[in-house]
């Protein structure tokens, strides 16, 4: 991990791109942004790091919230089973 995203280079961010690991590479994009913000292929690589990391995101959160559903299936049929079991 970068200890300080300012130090990073052109270089280190596209090896951390080419690696998957788009933080560290948005991090130094940033760092570099802030040195020099005239520098459109810096934003486009940024833009392009942080549309990465918004899909891992998405796709984490994707087999949560189909667990989180089959859970609800479930309480909800044992919700109905103890109801009936109550009625008889």
């Amino acid at each position: 991990m970068v200890q300080n995203a300012a130090s990073g280079t052109v270089t280190l961010a596209r090896l951390y791109a080419q690696q998957g690991h788009w933080r560290q590479a948005a991090a130094i994009y940033r760092g570099l942004l802030q040195k020099d913000p005239g520098r459109a292929e810096l934003r486009q690589a940024l833009a392009e790091a942080e549309r990465r990391i918004a899909e891992s995101e998405a796709d984490d959160l994707a087999p949560l919230f189909r667990e989180w559903i089959e859970l609800l299936l479930r309480h909800d049929r044992l919700r109905r089973l103890r109801s009936f079991k109550r009625r008889l």
